[in-house]
């Protein structure tokens, strides 16, 4: 580890003022420390914003949900709110990681983290990620986990987060702060795809920090779920998985909020998928006939072509939890 100095905002003036001299922000850690030990990361200021106010859950003036940024994984997944209104976010929080961690990283911060490519990781490989213009290890290496879905000649890793899928299926907003003040984001311009710039990942200014992510007020009954395919049921990141949001009246899909993961360089929306279940009966067929589309533009890589049709039926298969039908 390279060394660094540290600092703890006691308010969001002084936690401003550091980030806008270049200080990195950091609040749960979990995921920047695990890269400054491996020295992939060394920033030379961390600035602790812990104690900054954003730790609660509330009910916006429309009915969706705002979380702050410092509520926690473990806390998110737990709340009544969340839980009976997107419970599509609670269970992508409670298949994500550990006890241990979901208890210690932010919402914020589950976000924010970077890919578990590795050869990201593995500081002797070729990354332009870590390094641009270095190249990319993985297009020719061992690319089994790696995305089939945005990826560019720069840059074939995939997203980790489980929650962030769940954000970009729900069409979620991002509230920021920096030295020129408040700003929101659609969270699908928040995390960038890699193009030429893969170390660019997400449409934050300097010295801005996430402070909520808001999620919309959607029509009632609102049906929701998240399925994770993983080589193992515990502590593992997804091959593949579907976030699913129905909202049926009399008998009829009136919105679908769909998104993938594991397959993209980004959570990946499915439009395609959602508009052939629109003014749709449920049923067997017209769940396999949705899901057919959820590959569409895919660019597998020698070792990872099976994720095209494991896709497939992992967003087959929720669809079909979350709407029934025969």
């Amino acid at each position: 580890m390279h060394p660094f100095s540290y600092t703890r905002a006691s308010d969001t003036r002084q936690a401003l003022n550091a980030g806008r001299a270049g200080g990195r922000y950091i609040a749960g850690g979990t995921t920047l420390v695990d890269l400054m030990r491996e020295t992939v990361e060394h920033p030379e200021t961390l600035v602790d914003i812990s104690a900054l106010p954003l730790r609660e859950i509330t009910v916006t003036e429309r009915g969706g949900l705002r979380i702050g940024a410092l509520v926690s994984m473990a806390e998110t997944a737990a709340d009544r709110k969340v839980r009976s209104t997107y419970p599509v976010v609670s269970e992508a929080l409670e298949l994500s990681a550990s006890a241990q961690l979901r208890n210690m990283a932010t919402i914020g911060g589950n976000i924010m983290q970077r890919t578990r490519c590795t050869y990201f990781r593995d500081v002797t490989a070729a990354c332009n990620k870590r390094e641009p213009g270095s190249g990319c290890a993985a297009r020719d290496g061992v690319n089994r986990t790696h995305a089939i879905l945005g990826t560019s000649e720069s840059c074939v890793a995939t997203h980790p987060s489980d929650a962030a899928v769940a954000f970009a299926a729900l069409e979620a907003t991002v509230h920021l702060l920096g030295p020129a003040g408040e700003r929101s984001i659609p969270f699908a311009d928040f995390l960038l795809r890699p193009g030429d710039t893969p170390h660019r990942e997400q449409a934050l200014r300097q010295g801005e920090f996430i402070t909520a992510v808001e999620l919309p007020a959607l029509p009632r009954p609102l049906r929701s779920g998240y399925l994770k395919v993983r080589d193992r049921q515990s502590y593992e990141f997804a091959l593949t998985s579907a976030a699913v949001a129905l909202h049926l009246r009399n008998g009829v899909i009136r919105e679908a909020k769909v998104a993938a993961g594991g397959v993209g360089t980004v959570p990946w929306k499915l439009p395609a998928v959602e508009q052939h279940l629109i003014g749709e009966r449920p049923s067997a067929a017209l769940w396999t006939e949705a899901a057919a589309r959820a590959a569409d533009g895919a660019r597998p890589l020698r070792h990872n072509r099976f994720k095209i049709e494991l896709l497939k039926r992992t967003v087959e298969r929720q669809l079909r939890i979350v709407g029934g039908g025969a």
